[in-house]
């Protein structure tokens, strides 16, 4: 078994895993969580959402967080944006690197963003032609890859079906989200390897969610593949409101734990790290998701 001798880590705390928090997040906050987070030796991470403020309020700040950024050399700051409206008050605002998403389940897709999957492929399409001619680079997100809310296990086909049309569509990276944490080990290899076949495995990300605590187990079988991207949030931030109880979004202190023991370079210092998530999680007045974190944080006190 030969596992790849590096890893890039796609942080998603300051969007995944703040927007849906009930209270208010200042600007400044943000700003300090993505600073240290880069100090940490993230390279990407994903700052803000260009969508209506009015169906996601923590993210009304979009303009002033990307704006705002003290940009690192080598650290790219991707932003989610639904359509070519948000698009483009993006790259006004000095994105260079943005993300779109779908879902590889048509009931999720109706209930996340209230059209088919078809449809959403219709509204970023504009994205992907600006962006083309602009030089922004493009991410997409497929959600539902291993299981949704309401249609139960997703077929591996479909999920293939969606993310080959991402990658064809201009899309530099296509990123497998286990949006309600389902998926198992078994499950994970199944869709990755039908994926694979018509994506670049080098092109594809994990994004796992730990509801059933299958998360790392998810990442190490996706490692034993080659699979070299994944996604996670500082301090286990985020998780889907459509999964009552969900644990959330993997961390990024558990995964680069996990990575630092298989002696794979992920380029993340775990204490500057797990100082970064006791940071928002004091500020957020709530517990530390991060076994890993925790665990550093106690024994350096």
């Amino acid at each position: 078994m030969t596992l790849p001798s590096r890893v890039k880590l796609v942080e998603v705390g300051p969007r995944d895993g703040l927007q849906n928090e009930a209270q208010s997040v200042p600007t400044a906050v943000k700003l300090e969580l993505i600073g240290r987070l880069a100090d940490a030796g993230l390279r990407s991470i994903e700052a803000t959402a260009f969508v209506s403020p009015q169906r996601v309020p923590q993210m009304a700040d979009q303009q002033a967080v990307l704006r705002g950024i003290g940009r690192r050399a080598g650290v790219s700051y991707p932003v989610l944006v639904p359509n070519l409206r948000g698009y483009e008050a993006a790259v006004a605002a000095g994105a260079r690197h943005v993300a779109v998403f779908t879902a590889a389940s048509e009931t999720f897709s109706q209930h996340n963003t209230h059209c088919s999957i078809a449809e959403s492929f219709e509204r970023f399409a504009p994205v992907l032609s600006a962006a083309a001619r602009e030089g922004v680079r493009v991410r997409g997100y497929v959600s539902c890859a291993l299981g949704c809310p309401y249609e139960g296990p997703i077929a591996a086909a479909a999920v293939a079906v969606v993310a080959q049309k991402l990658w064809e569509q201009g899309c530099e990276e296509v990123s497998l989200g286990d949006t309600i944490g389902v998926g198992t080990p078994a499950a994970t290899c199944a869709m990755l390897e039908t994926v694979a076949r018509g994506v670049p495995l080098e092109r594809l990300a994990g994004h796992f969610h730990d509801t059933y605590g299958q998360a790392l187990a998810n990442i190490y079988a996706s490692l034993q593949l080659g699979l070299a991207v994944f996604d996670s949030s500082v301090a286990g931030l985020g998780g889907c409101p459509y999964a009552p109880g969900a644990s959330g979004n993997v961390a990024t202190e558990d995964v680069v734990y996990l990575l630092d023991g298989l002696g794979i370079d992920s380029g993340v210092e775990l204490g500057a790290l797990a100082r970064a998530g006791e940071f928002i999680c004091a500020a957020l007045g709530r517990d530390n998701g991060s076994r890993a974190g925790r665990a550093w944080l106690a024994a350096h006190r």
